[in-house]
C-alpha cells in the first residue's frame, strides 16, 4: 500500500517529450479543455492507456475467461459515459483521449451553460460553486458518471444559486446552445 503521506505519480510522461507534433496537440488540448497543465493530459492519457491495455489483454484470453471481465470493463466505461451501452470490446481499443476529456466536470459545466468559458467553469468548480446531487465538488478533473450528468447545478449555499445574481444573468444572456466537440467534428 505504501505510506499515505507519500503520494505516487498518477501519470506517465511522454517517451519523447520534445516532438513538435505531440507538443502542438497537447497545447491544443490545453486550450480547448481549459486544463491547468500538461500533467492533467498525461494523467488522462495514462487512464486511457490502462483501459486499452486491459482490453488488449482480454482479447488474448479464451472466451470463458474473458466474458466476466469484459462485462465489468464495458459496464465501468458505460457508467462513466465514455462508451455507449451496446459497445463491444473493440470500442475500448478505439477510445481516444477526447472521449475521456469530454467527461470531466469542467467540460460538462461549460457545455451545460453554467459558465461563460471553460476557464470560468474551472474557477467556479475550484471555488465551490458547483454541486452534483447537492454535494459540492471542487475538482475540475472529476470524471462525471452518466447518471450524475443531469444533476450538475450550482451549490445551494453559493451566491450563484440565486437567479438574480449578476454573473448568472450575464451567463444566461451570453450563452447560446453550446455544441460539444464531437458534434462539431461530425458537422465537418
Amino acid at each position: 500500500m505504501g505510506d499515505p503521506k507519500k503520494q505516487r505519480k498518477k501519470f506517465d510522461t511522454p517517451r519523447f517529450p520534445w516532438q513538435m507534433d505531440a507538443l502542438e496537440t497537447e497545447l491544443k488540448l490545453l486550450g480547448e479543455y481549459g486544463l491547468r497543465n500538461k500533467r492533467e493530459i498525461w494523467r488522462h492519457k495514462t487512464l486511457l492507456s490502462k483501459y486499452r491495455g486491459i482490453g488488449r489483454s482480454l482479447l488474448g484470453r479464451s472466451v470463458e475467461e474473458r466474458r466476466r471481465q469484459e462485462k465489468q470493463l464495458l459496464d465501468r466505461l458505460h457508467r462513466l459515459g465514455i462508451l455507449p451501452d451496446e459497445a463491444a470490446l473493440d470500442d475500448v481499443l478505439d477510445m481516444t483521449l477526447e472521449n475521456i476529456l469530454e467527461r470531466r466536470l469542467q467540460t460538462l459545466v461549460f457545455n451545460k451553460g453554467l459558465a461563460k468559458s471553460i476557464q470560468q467553469a474551472r474557477q467556479l468548480i475550484t471555488h465551490g460553486h458547483i454541486a452534483i446531487e447537492g454535494r459540492r465538488v471542487s475538482t475540475p478533473s472529476y470524471l462525471v458518471l452518466k447518471d450524475e450528468e443531469a444533476k450538475i447545478t450550482y451549490a445551494t449555499k453559493s451566491p450563484l444559486a440565486n437567479p438574480d445574481h449578476p454573473l448568472q444573468s450575464s451567463i444566461s444572456v451570453s450563452t447560446e446552445p453550446v455544441s460539444t466537440s464531437k458534434e462539431e467534428k461530425s458537422r465537418e
